[in-house]
């Protein structure tokens, strides 16, 4: 499975260990940038990694800013990127169970990194569920036309 990730200078050391995390088990990870702590523009990398996603070079994105919000704000702004905020496991879960999210967006300076490879697992790990939940997805889709 291939991968997308960004972050802004604030997720930057969240990015880097979720990155090596992914590839020790087995993901092919596409990083986004940015490259280091200095001060950056988190538009810049929202958009790379959402555009990546929703023209299919990639199957999911992850986002990481200081809390998560601006990341996925910018996200959401590509047509067929569907960012979901999750801080928690649980919400990752529904993100992808109820939602059918494609990319993670997590927050580097109010998460741990356990708590973060926790999310991370369950987001790439639950399918999408359908049924009543497609339905109320297409709804959303229609916002884009």
């Amino acid at each position: 499975m291939k991968i997308a990730i960004g972050s802004d200078h604030a997720g930057f050391e969240l990015k880097e260990h979720v990155k090596n995390y992914l590839e020790l088990k087995g993901f092919e990870v596409i990083d986004e940038g940015t490259n280091s702590v200095d001060s950056v523009d988190y538009p810049i990398f929202a958009k790379k990694v959402a555009e990546d996603v929703a023209s299919k070079k990639t199957e999911y994105g992850i986002l990481m800013c200081g809390t998560g919000i601006g990341m996925s704000i910018a996200a959401n702004k590509i047509k067929g990127a569907y960012a979901a905020l999750c801080l928690y496991p649980t919400m990752a879960k529904y993100a992808r169970l109820h939602n059918n999210a494609n990319i993670l967006v997590m927050a580097g300076r109010l998460m741990g990194l356990t708590l973060a490879e926790e999310t991370v697992d369950i987001f790439l790990s639950t399918d999408f569920n359908g049924g009543r939940h497609e339905r109320r997805t297409n709804e959303i889709k229609e916002f884009e036309n």
